[in-house]
C-alpha cells in the first residue's frame, strides 16, 4: 500500500507521461488545476481512496476518457469539469 505521498508522487508522475493521443492531451489540463503536487492540497485528498498505482492510473484514464465524451467547451470549463470529477466521481 502507498503513502499518501508517494500517491502523488505517482499521480504526477503519470500525468507527466503522454502516449500522443487526444485523451492524454488533457493531462496538462489536470496537472494546471491541480497545480500544486504537495500533501497539504485539498484537491488530493481523493487520492485516499485510492490504494495502488493501477487504481491511480485507473483514476486518470477514467478522468481523460471522460472529458474526451462528455466535455462541452461551450458550456463548462476544463477546470469546473475536472473539479466536478475529483469531488464527485
Amino acid at each position: 500500500m502507498l503513502n499518501f505521498k508517494e500517491k502523488i508522487n505517482y499521480l504526477n508522475e503519470q500525468l507527466s507521461i503522454t502516449n500522443e493521443n487526444y485523451a492524454d492531451s488533457f493531462k496538462l489540463d489536470i496537472v494546471f488545476f491541480i497545480n500544486d503536487f504537495n500533501e497539504q492540497n485539498q484537491l488530493l485528498f481523493f487520492l485516499n481512496q485510492l490504494s495502488s498505482r493501477e487504481e491511480i492510473t485507473k483514476w486518470i484514464n477514467k478522468l481523460t476518457s471522460r472529458i474526451v465524451m462528455k466535455f462541452d467547451k461551450e458550456s463548462e470549463s476544463i477546470n469546473d469539469f475536472i473539479y466536478d470529477y475529483i469531488i464527485n466521481g
